[in-house]
Parts: C-alpha cells; sequence; structure tokens
C-alpha cells in the first residue's frame, strides 16, 4: 500500500479511478480506518468521474500510531490542552501530505465526524490545497453538538468495554456500534459491517489510547467558527437529524459559520452513511464538485502554495466584500 510522509509521520492511502478524474480525498472518523468508507460507496464516486483517495489517519489503521505519547485520557486535554500530543491542523497537514504524494495540486475534501474537522481545518489552513469541502456528521466546535444523551453513553461504554479478541469479536462490536448509533429508518447492511470491522481488526485491531489521543485533538483545537467565516470555496453540510454522536444542531452551526455554504438535513439519519441514502449524497457531492472553479494548467510549486496558505489576503476569494447565507434543504 502506498504511503505518504508527514515528518515522522507515515500515512497509509489507496487510489479510485482514473488518473484524470476530479481528485477527491475521503477523510475518516475518530477511531476508524479508511475502510469506513464502503468500497462499494468509494466505486460509485469513481464512476461519477472522480479519482478518489481514502487514508488512515495518524493513529488509526496502518498509518502511524503515537503510542509514546500514551492515554491522555478524555478529562486531561478538556482542562490542559497541552496534554493532547497533537491539533486538528497537525492531521490536516496528513491529509497535505497525501495530496503531496499524490501529485495533486488541489482537490475536493470530504470528511465524516473528526474527518469533517479536520477537512474544515485544511480549508482554513490550506485554502489553496481546498477545490470544495463536504462536511458530513460533523461540528465547527468540540463543544457544539457533542454531548450524547446519557443512555448513548452508557451503551457506548458497555460496547467499548467488550473484550475483542480476534475478528469475528471485531466484526459483532461493529455490528453493535452500528446498531447504536446508525439510521432506524433502513434495515442495517449487516455482512458489510461485520466485513468492515473483520477487516479493520486484521489492518490493525487499534487500541483505547489511540482513539482518546484523536478526541484529544478535537478538544485541545478550540472552535473553528470565527475561521470558517473566511471560507470562500463551495462548501457542503450533511447531516441526520437524528445524529445521536454529534446533534443535527452542530451541523446547522457549520453551515451557519461558512459563507454559502449548502445544508442538507436527511430526515432519521443517525450517524453513518445508510446505502439508501448513497444516491443522494453522490449527487449532493457532485454537484459541489460542478460549482469548483477549473484546474489551473499550471500548477505552483507545494512550497508556493504553503506560502500562499499562510499569507493573509492572498486567497483570491478572500476579496468579496459580501457574505452569502447558507442554503438550507430537507432531503426525503
Amino acid at each position: 500500500m502506498p504511503i505518504a510522509r508527514h515528518g515522522a509521520i507515515e500515512l497509509a492511502y489507496e487510489t479510485f479511478g482514473a488518473a484524470e478524474g476530479e481528485p477527491l480525498l475521503l477523510i475518516s472518523g475518530t477511531g476508524v480506518q479508511m475502510l469506513m468508507w464502503p468500497d462499494a460507496f468509494v466505486a460509485a464516486l469513481a464512476d461519477r468521474g472522480f479519482c478518489v483517495t481514502r487514508f488512515d489517519n495518524r493513529d488509526a489503521g496502518l498509518s502511524t500510531h503515537l503510542t509514546q505519547a500514551g492515554n491522555p485520557g478524555w478529562l486531561k486535554p478538556l482542562i490542559r490542552h497541552a496534554a493532547a500530543p497533537y491539533r486538528l491542523k497537525d492531521m490536516a497537514g496528513d491529509a497535505v501530505a497525501v495530496l503531496d504524494a499524490l501529485g495533486w495540486d488541489r482537490a475536493h475534501i470530504a470528511g465524516t465526524s473528526l474527518g469533517g474537522m479536520i477537512a474544515q481545518t485544511m480549508a482554513i489552513c490550506h485554502p489553496s490545497r481546498t477545490r470544495t469541502l463536504t462536511s458530513i456528521m460533523s461540528t465547527p466546535s468540540a463543544r457544539i453538538g457533542t454531548m450524547p444523551k446519557i443512555s448513548t453513553m452508557r451503551k457506548l461504554v458497555q460496547i467499548a468495554g467488550t473484550p475483542v479478541n480476534g475478528p469475528e469479536d471485531a466484526a459483532e462490536a461493529s455490528l453493535a456500534l452500528k446498531r447504536l448509533t446508525g439510521t432506524a429508518r433502513y434495515p442495517i447492511d449487516e455482512e458489510l459491517i461485520r466485513d468492515i470491522g473483520r477487516r479493520s481488526y486484521e489492518r490493525d485491531p487499534g487500541s483505547e489510547a489511540a482513539d482518546f489521543r484523536q478526541r484529544a485533538a478535537v478538544s485541545a483545537s478550540g472552535s473553528r467558527r470565527k475561521a470558517l467565516a473566511a471560507v470562500r470555496i463551495p462548501t457542503l453540510v450533511l447531516h441526520g437529524d437524528q445524529d445521536p454522536i454529534i446533534n443535527v444542531k452542530a451541523g446547522r452551526a457549520t453551515a451557519a459559520a461558512i459563507p454559502g455554504a449548502r445544508l442538507v438535513i436527511y430526515p432519521q439519519m443517525g450517524h453513518d452513511l445508510p446505502r439508501e441514502l448513497w444516491p443522494s449524497i453522490l449527487d449532493e457531492i457532485a454537484a459541489l464538485a460542478a460549482q469548483a472553479p477549473a484546474r489551473p494548467r499550471t500548477p505552483r510549486t507545494h512550497s508556493d502554495q504553503r506560502q500562499a496558505a499562510t499569507v493573509p489576503g492572498r486567497h483570491p476569494a478572500a476579496r468579496r466584500p459580501a457574505r452569502a447565507r447558507s442554503r438550507w434543504v430537507m432531503r426525503a
């Protein structure tokens, strides 16, 4: 499997679709691997003309695990941000390193949950590398919509506390989590979920400490709402109105923070991507990509791009005088 490098961090990735397709980077959520983007979903994106890359975040899958950083737990990073071994901006830098390895000047960026937070941070810190932003079941701040109900928390703790000693245990744990956090409106594709659980375990069993390091990055990175107000790229926000992990108000807050963002709320959707909604989600992502300016014929060097991303006023859309309102739609 190809490897991208960001300093000492190695990032495993894989690419689907024709090389000349529209470049699209998919970013995963907390404690899950690139496999959480189902193969058939990725293939459907490729069929729509995208060249799709998914990758393992740091502390997940086949990418570098920062085991030497230990387990920060959940409370310490909330009280003392220095307890977090890295921030979301570091994870956004990882995503840029994947673009560099692919030779992509810019790409469409889509992320779910934690991946949506990383994608938002990438649009803020690396605007010259981000063509469009799709933030799915995510939030602009660790303080918005991230406190599940007590009953949900208890069930999450119970699932997390169940021993996983092999691929079959991992398959059943994945299914239990899906039943808790998924979309009750549609039947669960049990074999797909079990397969993702098995394959993930075989790639890397994961650890509680790795999950907490990723969660610490979120709590230590603060709110992005003010910075998102300066984002000037086509943006799509997707959220379910029955998400038990990140409340739909977080999706609304994300869209409200970004000028001109399109907000799509799916009735009864939970914290997942149900197969029945794939056609709509694929349509939304493809329509968003069509709004992006044409790719430049002569891309700048990566060093030039990084410089432009750090110099105020260099982003060409930053001179737009008017702040567009977000657009909201409820999908059936």
